[in-house]
């Protein structure tokens, strides 16, 4: 395939996923009342949402920048694979909310494999 199209497309996933977590962490930050209900029903103090928004914000703006692009995905897999434990020991729904970090985590790798011919090489997915 077309390596501009597949960095089209790699862009296009990049956007959608730092939009979404942009908007979660923003939440989070400015003490938004469903994101402290929500915390606090998974077990969490209310005031750990502010810092949970401020790790996830920093997570996705490194993740924003070409350079700092791995590290944030890195970090950000992090996250997502603490809130998927979480929802594993609250006993949530399958595929609405355990797998809902595994689908972000998703949208963020494949934007970066799509974006760089280097990771296409080293983790060939298609033939």
């Amino acid at each position: 395939m077309n390596d501009k199209i597949l960095t089209y497309a790699g862009w296009t996933l990049t956007i959608l996923s730092t939009l979404f977590l942009l908007m979660d962490a923003g939440m989070k930050v400015v003490g938004a009342r469903v994101s402290i209900e929500t915390t606090q029903q998974l077990g969490f103090a209310p005031e750990t949402t502010r810092l949970l928004g401020a790790i996830l914000l920093a997570s996705t703006l490194l993740y924003l920048f070409p350079k700092t692009q791995l590290l944030g995905a890195v970090l950000i897999t992090a996250y997502l694979g603490g809130a998927i434990a979480v929802q594993i020991q609250h006993n949530a729904p399958l595929f609405s909310h355990v797998l809902f970090g595994v689908y972000v985590g998703l949208f963020v790798w494949a934007g970066i494999w799509l974006k760089s011919p280097a990771l296409r090489a080293l983790i060939p997915i298609a033939g």
